[in-house]
This record gives C-alpha cells, sequence and structure tokens, in this order.
C-alpha cells in the first residue's frame, strides 16, 4: 500500500465542491513513498497550526513519529494517538519518518488537518544477499547467512578481508596470528572441525573460487584484495547455505562481492589516509637500575656496561602506513561500469617491516537482446611487495639484552663482546617477497526461453612469487662473515570452468527454482629453490650476485603439483505464498587428492523455513519480522597434501639403502643410489565429511527497531584425515596420511545477534547492537593418547610437546606437567599423577583449551547532524595461551646469567639460578580480554557549504583508533595470536616471540565527485 496523506472529509458540502474545483488547479506531488491526494491550493503564506494523525497502512496509530519542517530544526512527534501538531506555512516541505517505514514528504498548499498514512519498509526483508551460484532475498532464506556491507566493515589500516569482519558475524571468529602488516589469519566458523592445518573457510571472489594453498607469501595470502574495492562479505555458516559448494564447504564458506557500477550519473570517488602505528603494550621488563639491583640481590654475575637502554624502544618504531584510492563507476540500463586503482604502504612498527600494495579492478556489466543476455567481467590485478626482519630475533633481544649496554657507541651499533647487536641484524638481514597476482573471469548467461538461463563462468587466477631471504657478509662476526641466500620462485594458476542452468517458474503462489551445474577445476602449482653461501663483503646485497657465491654449502631443488576437481550440482528452491520455504541441494565432487576407491563423494542438504510474520493470525500482533529456519546437510574436505594416495619412490645413499651391483666396485662412494619408498600407495583414502544441522530463528519488532537472529547448530566430522604412523611393520614407510576409523570432531553451540535502530531521521540517531556465540568443542574416539599440534623450541626444549587432539577433549587441549611450585632444593615441583614417585609424561594433565569457547562483540552508532561516531568491540573468553616467551626468558636463570628479565623471574625468592624451565602449567595463563577494536568519528562537510554543490556530492573527514585498548590479564604483549610450531596439524595459543601488536591511528579524506 502507498504511503498517502488525506484531507479530512469536510461537513459543509459546498465547501466540499469548492475544494474539489480547486484541487484540480493544484499538481499532485508523487514521493518514493507515495502519492498525495486533495490538496487545497491556499495563497496565504503566514504560519499556521497543521495537525494530524500519522497512520500505518492499516489505519493503525503510530505514536512516536518524526515530523519536521525540511531545511529548519523545527519538528515535533506524534503522541500515543499517532496526532501531531506542528506551525508550518504553505510552501513549507512536512517530513515523516518512522523506523520500519519508508520517510514520507509533502509540500504544504494549504491544507491544515492531514492523515498520514506510511508504506512499510521491508526492505531489510527484501535485501538481496549473494549465496553460492546466485542470490535470494533475505526473507526468503533457509539457511544460517550472515552479510556484512561495507559501510558496517571495520575501518582504518586494513590489509585483509578477514579484518573487515572481526567481531561482525556471530560464529565467526577472526584472530590475527600477530602485529606484522598483513599477519596471517586464524578464521574458524563455528569452532574448528579438522585435525589438520586446512581450517580456513573457502573464499569465493565474484563466483571465482579461490584454492586456499600457499603461493610462497610468508603472510596472508589473502593480501592482494584491496578492501576498498569491497561491496560486501557473506558468511555462509551452515550445511545447507554452504553445501552447494560440497568439496570444500567443511570450514564454511565466505562470499565476497565487489563493487559494480550502477545506473546513473558517473560518480568518481577519492579517498586518502595517513597513519600511525606504535607498539600498542610493552612488556614489563627491568629498567637498567632496577636491573643492576635485581642482579646483586640475586648473586648474579653483573655485568655492567654503564648505559640505560631501552632495548623495546630501540627495536620498535612509530610506523607511519599511507593509502590512496581512486574509482569511478556508472551506467546505463545496459552498460555499468567499476574500475579503481589504489596504492598502500603499510609501515610495521619493527625497523625493515613494511608491506605495499598496488591493485586495479575493473568490473563490466553488459546487456543485450532485451536484456536475454547479460555479460559480467571481472578483473583485478595486483603487486605486494613483503619486508620482514628476523622476529624472531628481534623480539627476544628487545626483551632480553642487558639495558645497561649502550645501542650505539660513537654513533655506530655497540659491537658486543660475544652475539651481535640485533641494530647490526636489521642491517645485513633482509627476507623480500614480491607478488604479483592477476584473477579475471567472465561471466555471459544467456535466458534461453522465459525462465530458463544459462550461464557459463570462465576464469583464471594466476599468481608468480619471488621470496629472497638472505644475510648480508658482515666480517665482524665470524658467525656471519660469509652471508647467505635463500631464493623461492612460486607460480600457482588456478582454472575455473563452470556451467549452470536456472529455471526459474512462478505459478501463482508457488515458486519455483531449479539450479543444475558443472564445474571443474584446475589448480597448478610450481616452486623452485636455491640456497648459496659465502659471498664477497663488497657491499652488494647477495641478492644481487648470486653467481659470487663462493661457497660449498649450496643447494636446489624443484616441485610441481597439479590438482582437479569435477563437481556436478544442483539445487531446489520452493516456496508457497511466501511463507513456507525450501531448499534441497546435492553436490558431487570428484578429486585427484583421493584414490580410485574414493574419488567422488556426495554432499546432500535440505532446509525448511517458515515466515511466520506473514500469517493471517500474526497481522496485527506488532511483530514485524519471525522466520523459523531448520536445516541438515553434509559438506566435505580435501585439504591435504597432493598425491598422497599414489605410490612414490626416491634415492638414498643410506649404508642399507646402497649395494655394490658392480664387482670392480671397492669403496661406498662407487656403489649407486639405491631406491626406496617414499610413500605407498593408499587407494582407500577418502573425503573428510562434516555433517551439520541447525535450528534458527530471524525476528524483528517495534516496527523494525529492534532485529536479531538466534541459531543452535550440531556440527560433527567423520572420517578424519591425519598424518600419523601406519603401525603395520610391512610398511616401510611409517607414516602416511590415513583417515582415522570411528574418530569425530563434534562442535555444537548457540549464536545470537541484536541490533536495535532509533529514528535515523533525527538530528540525533543510534544503534547498538552485538552477536554472541558459545561453542563447545570435542574429540571423541580418538585411538591416540594425544596427537601434538604445539611444541616447543629452545635449548633443551625442542620437541617438547605442549598441546595436541586428546580424547574427549577439545581441539588445542594443553597436555602439561601440573607446576606446584619451588621445592626447598630451589627447583620446581610437579604432581605426582599416579604417585610413582617419577614425575614423566605420564604425569601430565589436561590444562584447558587455546580455542575460546565464547566469542562476543558489541558496537554502538551515533549520529548527530554530519557527524557520527562508531564504537566496536570485541572479546574472547574461556581460553588458554601458553606463554613460551616467558618460558625462554623471563626465568632466574636470564638474571643471574646478566640478561634482562621481568619480575616473573625472581617470583620465588629461594629458586636456584639453574632450575631448568620445563613444559608445564607454570607458563599458562588466561587468554580472555575484551577489545576496544575500532573507533571512528566522522564529519560529513555538505558540498554546499563551501560552494562545490555542483561538483562534489560529499566530502568525508574522519580520524579512526585501532587496538585502543585491551582488558586482558594475559602478560605478553597482546592475548591474539598463534606463533606456535605445528607439522601437519593445526598449532593453537602459542605465544613464541610474537611480533607485537600495534595501536594505530588513521585520518581520512573521502571526497565523492
Amino acid at each position: 500500500m502507498y504511503s498517502k496523506i488525506k484531507q479530512k472529509k469536510p461537513k459543509n458540502i459546498i465547501f466540499g465542491f469548492t475544494i474539489l474545483f480547486l484541487s484540480q488547479l493544484n499538481y499532485a506531488n508523487v514521493t518514493a513513498a507515495g502519492k498525495i491526494t486533495n490538496e487545497v491550493l491556499n495563497p496565504k503564506v503566514e504560519q499556521q497550526t497543521i495537525t494530524g494523525t500519522v497512520q500505518d497502512g492499516q489505519g493503525i496509530p503510530l505514536p512516536g513519529a518524526t515530523v519536521k519542517i525540511e531545511g529548519t530544526n523545527r519538528g515535533t512527534v506524534t503522541n500515543f494517538n499517532g496526532e501531531f501538531s506542528i506551525e508550518a506555512k504553505q510552501g513549507d516541505v512536512l517530513q515523516v519518518s518512522y523506523i520500519g517505514f519508508q520517510n514520507f514528504e509533502v509540500t504544504l498548499s494549504g491544507e491544515t488537518n492531514l492523515i498520514i498514512q506510511l508504506q512499510t519498509d521491508s526492505a531489510s526483508l527484501d535485501e538481496v544477499v549473494v549465496v553460492g551460484y546466485g542470490s535470494q532475498k533475505r526473507s526468503d532464506l533457509t539457511g544460517a547467512v550472515s552479510s556484512v556491507n561495507d559501510e558496517e566493515f571495520n575501518k582504518g589500516v586494513v590489509t585483509n578481508p578477514g579484518d573487515l569482519l572481526q567481531g561482525k558475524v556471530s560464529g565467526l571468529n577472526v584472530t590475527n596470528t600477530s602485529g606484522e602488516p598483513g599477519a596471517g589469519q586464524d578464521i574458524v566458523i563455528r569452532g574448528v572441525g579438522t585435525l589438520r592445518s586446512g581450517t580456513s573457510p573457502l573464499y569465493v571472489i565474484d563466483g571465482f573460487v579461490l584454492d586456499n594453498s600457499s603461493n610462497g607469501v610468508p603472510t596472508n595470502p589473502l593480501n592482494f584484495i584491496n578492501t576498498q574495492d569491497i561491496e560486501s562479505m557473506t558468511v555462509l555458516k551452515d550445511a545447507s547455505a554452504a553445501a552447494i559448494y560440497g568439496s570444500r564447504a567443511a570450514n564454511g564458506v565466505v562470499v565476497i562481492t565487489t563493487k559494480k557500477g550502477k545506473e546513473g550519473r558517473t560518480q568518481m570517488n577519492f579517498s586518502a589516509s595517513t597513519a600511525i602505528s606504535t607498539i600498542a603494550n610493552k612488556i614489563d621488563i627491568f629498567s637498567a637500575d632496577e636491573f643492576r639491583e635485581v642482579v646483586q640481590e640475586i648473586g648474579g654475575s653483573l655485568n655492567d656496561n654503564g648505559a640505560n637502554t631501552d632495548w623495546q624502544d630501540e627495536l620498535t618504531r612509530t610506523a607511519v602506513s599511507k593509502e590512496v584510492n581512486f574509482s569511478m563507476s556508472g551506467g546505463t540500463a545496459q552498460t555499468s561500469y567499476f574500475g579503481s586503482i589504489g596504492a598502500q604502504d603499510q609501515q610495521g612498527i619493527l625497523n625493515n617491516s613494511e608491506l605495499k600494495r598496488y591493485s586495479a579492478r575493473v568490473n563490466l556489466s553488459q546487456k543485450a537482446f532485451n536484456e536475454r543476455v547479460n555479460v559480467d567481467f571481472n578483473l583485478s590485478a595486483s603487486r605486494t611487495e613483503n619486508e620482514r626482519p628476523d622476529v624472531n630475533t628481534m623480539v627476544s633481544n628487545m626483551l632480553q639484552l642487558n639495558p645497561t649496554t649502550p645501542a650505539y657507541t660513537n654513533g655506530e651499533p655497540t659491537v658486543f663482546g660475544t652475539g651481535i647487536n640485533p641494530l647490526i641484524i636489521e642491517d645485513i638481514y633482509g627476507d623480500y617477497a614480491n607478488n604479483n597476482r592477476m584473477i579475471a573471469n567472465i561471466s555471459p548467461s544467456l535466458e534461453i526461453i522465459e525462465g530458463i538461463t544459462y550461464k557459463l563462468n570462465f576464469g583464471v587466477d594466476y599468481s608468480k612469487t619471488d621470496r629472497d631471504e638472505q644475510l648480508i657478509p658482515y666480517s665482524a662476526d665470524p658467525d656471519y662473515a660469509e652471508g647467505s641466500i635463500n631464493s623461492v620462485f612460486t607460480t600457482n594458476k588456478n582454472t575455473l570452468i563452470e556451467n549452470t542452468l536456472t529455471y526459474n517458474v512462478d505459478l501463482g503462489e508457488h515458486g519455483l527454482t531449479f539450479l543444475a551445474g558443472h564445474s571443474y577445476q584446475e589448480f597448478f602449482i610450481h616452486a623452485k629453490r636455491y640456497y648459496f653461501t659465502d659471498f664477497p663483503d663488497n657491499g652488494i646485497e647477495p641478492r644481487y650476485q648470486l653467481g659470487e657465491a663462493r661457497g660449498e654449502d649450496r643447494s636446489q631443488s624443484s616441485d610441481a603439483t597439479k590438482n582437479e576437481l569435477q563437481s556436478f550440482f544442483g539445487r531446489i528452491n520452493y516456496d508457497f505464498a511466501d511463507k513456507y520455504l525450501m531448499t534441497a541441494t546435492l553436490r558431487s565432487d570428484g578429486s585427484t587428492k583421493f584414490g580410485k576407491n574414493n574419488t567422488y563423494a556426495y554432499f546432500p542438504s535440505f532446509a525448511i523455513g517458515w515466515n511466520i510474520y506473514r500469517e493471517d493470525f500474526m497481522q496485527n500482533s506488532g511483530i514485524n519480522n519471525l522466520k523459523l529456519r531448520a536445516s541438515w546437510g553434509k559438506s566435505g574436505n580435501q585439504e591435504i597434501p597432493s598425491k598422497q594416495t599414489k605410490l612414490s619412490y626416491g634415492e638414498s645413499f643410506e649404508d642399507n639403502d646402497i649395494y655394490p651391483l658392480d664387482g670392480n666396485v671397492n669403496s661406498r662412494e662407487g656403489y649407486p643410489y639405491g631406491l626406496v619408498f617414499a610413500r605407498t600407495a593408499n587407494p582407500d583414502l577418502q573425503w573428510e565429511e562434516t555433517t551439520q544441522t541447525n535450528i534458527g530463528l530471524d525476528f524483528g519488532f517495534l516496527n523494525y527497531k529492534l532485529t536479531g537472529t538466534l541459531d543452535y547448530f550440531y556440527k560433527e566430522t567423520n572420517d578424519v584425515l591425519l598424518y600419523f604412523s601406519t603401525q603395520d611393520p610391512i610398511d616401510e614407510v611409517g607414516f602416511k596420511w590415513q583417515n582415522i576409523p570411528g574418530m569425530k570432531i563434534k562442535n555444537r553451540g548457540l549464536e545470537v545477534s541484536l541490533d536495535y535502530q532509533s529514528d535515523a531521521s533525527r538530528d540525533f540517531s543510534y544503534n547498538i547492537g552485538g552477536n554472541f556465540s558459545y561453542i563447545e568443542n570435542e574429540i571423541t574416539d580418538s585411538p591416540f593418547t594425544i596427537v601434538t599440534t604445539g611444541t616447543a623450541s629452545g635449548s633443551g626444549q625442542t620437541g617438547a610437546t605442549i598441546n595436541g587432539y586428546m580424547n574427549n577433549e577439545p581441539i588445542g587441549n594443553f597436555y602439561l606437567r601440573e607446576f606446584t611450585g619451588i621445592g626447598e632444593d630451589g627447583f620446581s615441583t610437579y604432581t605426582d599423577l599416579n604417585g610413582d614417585g617419577q614425575i614423566d609424561d605420564s604425569d601430565r594433565i589436561s590444562a584447558g583449551s587455546a580455542v575460546p569457547n565464547i566469542n562476543y562483540a558489541f558496537y554502538t552508532n551515533f549520529r548527530y547532524r554530519n557527524f557520527d561516531l562508531a564504537l566496536n568491540f570485541n572479546g574472547v573468553s574461556g581460553n588458554k595461551i601458553y606463554n613460551h616467551t616467558r618460558m625462554s626468558l623471563f626465568n632466574m636463570t636470564q638474571i643471574a646469567n646478566s640478561l634482562n628479565t621481568t619480575d616473573q623471574a625472581i617470583e620465588f625468592s629461594n629458586e636456584d639460578p639453574s632450575n631448568s624451565n620445563t613444559v608445564s602449567t607454570r607458563y599458562l595463563e588466561d587468554g580472555s580480554f575484551l577489545r576496544l577494536n575500532n573507533a571512528t568519528l566522522a564529519y560529513n562537510l555538505k558540498p554546499e557549504a563551501i560552494g562545490m554543490r555542483d561538483l562534489l556530492t560529499n566530502v568525508r573527514i574522519s580520524v579512526t583508533g585501532q587496538n585502543l585498548f585491551v582488558i586482558t590479564d594475559y602478560t605478553g604483549f597482546d592475548p591474539e595470536l598463534n606463533t606456535g610450531s605445528s607439522g601437519d596439524s593445526k598449532s593453537y595459543g602459542i605465544d613464541y616471540f610474537t611480533y607485537p601488536k600495534p595501536r594505530t591511528f588513521s585520518f581520512g579524506l573521502n571526497v565523492i565527485f
């Protein structure tokens, strides 16, 4: 029903005919929200009292509706009966607004008593959400889907897409592994469902499915995406939503949609920003004076060099980052375009730490033949240049170096008697990775007959990375005198061809959509590696004089892999009267990673939905949206190395592998290489499968002021893939990838998201909201005591288990000796669980998990006229962190040897300086935190205020703070981390010389032409 304004019926018939006659002399103003009828032409212009009633489409009064005079500060709100009174004059524009209804405007022409009916604004329900191989109205969704648009993204210095979503989606946990520019991320949707390192979701950009394989970049492989080009990101969480991608959807799917041109005038957008970053939290190590005092108190050997050096200040810096972006978009009814270029230079807070990205994008769309033919073309190209310091060395040195040692002597880095000044390492060490990447896909579609559309999607993702890790010769230290370089050249190519056929049927109240498709994807990875040593100390970097390497310690290698995926899939969407919804999906995937006996697997899903709010009995309930959803489905995971099902041989020159086939050979060197098994065949290796059940509720109250979702899910992974011992004495290899019989990974959880929006038409408005998720994770029926995921490093500790997978325990469970204190002899004591008088591995306990079971976030957005302020908080709870840095450095041995530490080292006054730092609960800490992740204050400058209305559309000036504060009990740099060591399994919650997190303030300008 259109919003409309009515003149109340006059009692005098003659007067009524006069109004009718005069009304024909006036025209009816039409707005986007409705129409105006029966307006009166009145030549008087003096102020008069205008009264009226604001109603909904059913004639029900709307209390609290805002009524304003355009261009003034005069306004009022309707009372309980929807009535208002305001002083106005002929020609004034009356603006009426109410949450959940479309805004309405009317130009006064003499009427004094009005009835205004507003049209329901169902934009949020009619919002189109991009899902797998298509899009749907939000009201038609049956799966658990969360969509975040560019206006809701986290702001500031953002290098990769995961940062945009942090804290924005319930059930989604985004953890940056460190504070390095473009650092890797652990992105987990609805709990960890696999034991391998491949826990990332599947990423789909404009219909192109990315490969999660490494492309030779040491940081996040998604850094190539210019986040300014992203229009929206949709997270497919349950099996119904994600199963259409079958083979790689077990960890969830993130669908990224980049910006497109829109019909209308050309729009140009220019943005520029500058940011300043400093270390957010310094660790409280001893100052020089404290150091001198403590070393003497414990009877240590004080090496006093007379200085007062803060090595954390010396080895960190105030980093400056810059970003510039320009885009242009527009279109007609037949053609639309979007083009952008961008440059970002992000410095890290450690010296020689920097990430530069140059990007360009073109998105085109062309319609023809009465819109029966549609062609979409997307092209993006990027170059990232990544420079990295020796992080472990820098962080360990800034925390342990003697604070009485001067950083510089006579303006040059001090030469130590033993060891090397890290300021010198900054000059001679370099890690440089340059990546060039291009993604192009074209998607022509043809409507064959009405309702039946064929679509082709063809695309290529090509990436090439050159990485040099070098040490420049430094003759003053024998350990660094020769210099070295390790060069790796990596090429990745991902080719995708998809064919889909969609049939839409409209049978009145019945709606059907059929989708059938075929997908073929080929992945090719090629790497070449070279290592050289002993370069001349001539001032030229090793990477520029490879031919001058003189050392015999050199090596070279290369490898290549090719994987293929072929899939057949189909989906049926059915709705009846927009009330009862059903979605059914089936996908068959074949992968060359699996043996001939299990090449293909089948992934079905089924979901139903009920739009309760559209039932007749709900019409006067005051509930604006209420939908019940339920789904079940399977998805797969094939993220294991290639060729694991195939027999493989290798050459060996070990004593037991060579044999003198020639009787004339009389020395070992004359023996030929022996042929040995590198891997035995395993044709029965099969897909890892995840089954998920979901029940959800979407709701909206108070005329859409309060909206939210509630979901319960249960997710179970079977046929778990893991690299472990064959336990077969005949199998010469010993270890290989296998499905673990009977073992299960279970995740069950509850997700809640809420949002409250005040009246956005007022001078002051706000919205507040947040999300919460609780996830229980458990491994059951495991045949292993523990599968190690995180191990210790360092002298006497390398390889010691810290955490792993244990039966009936959550993933990332810490398996440690229980520290009970320092004994009378000055050495650590531990709980003797079995009472045998010995402390060994049988005395380890389950000490908690590194994976949080509670994730939460909340936000507030305030708007006052042209100002707006956004605050975003996020946090986790229920997790532990193993402070490996503390175990390695913050102990009595350090301070006794005149190396710096913290007061944690002298916690026990009777501790013996030779007490070993054994892996135990002594170094296990609470990892919970609450962070003010993002805060933005902005001012929207109206172009007319500066006399540029004809040239500019909007000017926005903003300041953004990132990582402004963290509330936590963790004693390291930051509780959000993961720098532990792991092999084929994923490591969790270990802090080992982690790159510190920065606190960043950025200043931005955005101009729209």
